[in-house]
C-alpha cells in the first residue's frame, strides 16, 4: 500500500492538471467532502464537485499550471498539506466573462485528510480567491 504522502501527491497532481473526478476518484472515498472559504467555491461540497470544477477551469484558463512550494505529512493526524502557487491567463471561452487576457499567480494550500484505507476523505482548500479574481479582471 502506498503512503498517504505518495497518494496525496498523485491526487494533487491529477486535480491540479484538470483530470476531473475520473482522474482523482481512485485516490478518494466515494463520498469525499470538500470545503473552502473562497467565493467561487462556496457551493462546492464534495471532492468530486471540486475536481470537476478544476477540470472546467482549464477551458477558460488553458495555460493553467502550478508550482509546489511545500509538501508536508502529519502521520499522527493522517493529513497532508500541499502549498503551491497556481498561475494562469484568462484566454479561453466559458469563464465568468469574456476572455480578459489577464494573468494571476495565486498562493493556495490543500489540506488532505485520509481514512484508515489511505483514501482521501476530505480536502480543505485555503485560498484568497478575491485577489486572483481581481488579477484576472473579473472584479473591479
Amino acid at each position: 500500500m502506498s503512503s498517504i504522502t505518495e497518494i496525496a501527491h498523485t491526487f494533487f497532481e491529477a486535480c491540479e492538471t484538470g483530470k476531473g473526478w475520473e482522474g482523482c476518484s481512485e485516490y478518494c472515498t466515494a463520498d469525499a467532502t470538500f470545503s473552502a472559504q473562497a467565493e467561487p467555491l462556496l457551493d462546492v461540497k464534495s471532492v468530486e464537485q471540486y475536481a470537476e470544477w478544476m477540470k472546467h477551469a482549464f477551458t477558460f484558463l488553458p495555460d493553467a499550471g502550478y508550482e509546489i512550494k511545500s509538501f508536508a505529512t502529519d502521520e499522527e493526524r493522517r493529513s497532508v498539506c500541499a502549498y503551491a502557487v497556481f498561475s494562469a491567463t484568462h484566454t479561453g471561452e466559458g469563464g465568468p466573462c469574456p476572455p480578459t487576457g489577464k494573468s494571476t499567480s495565486t498562493d493556495y494550500v490543500y489540506v488532505m485528510e485520509f481514512d484508515e484505507d489511505n483514501k482521501v476523505r476530505h480536502v480543505t482548500k485555503i485560498w484568497h480567491a478575491g485577489l486572483a479574481m481581481k488579477d484576472l479582471g473579473w472584479l473591479g
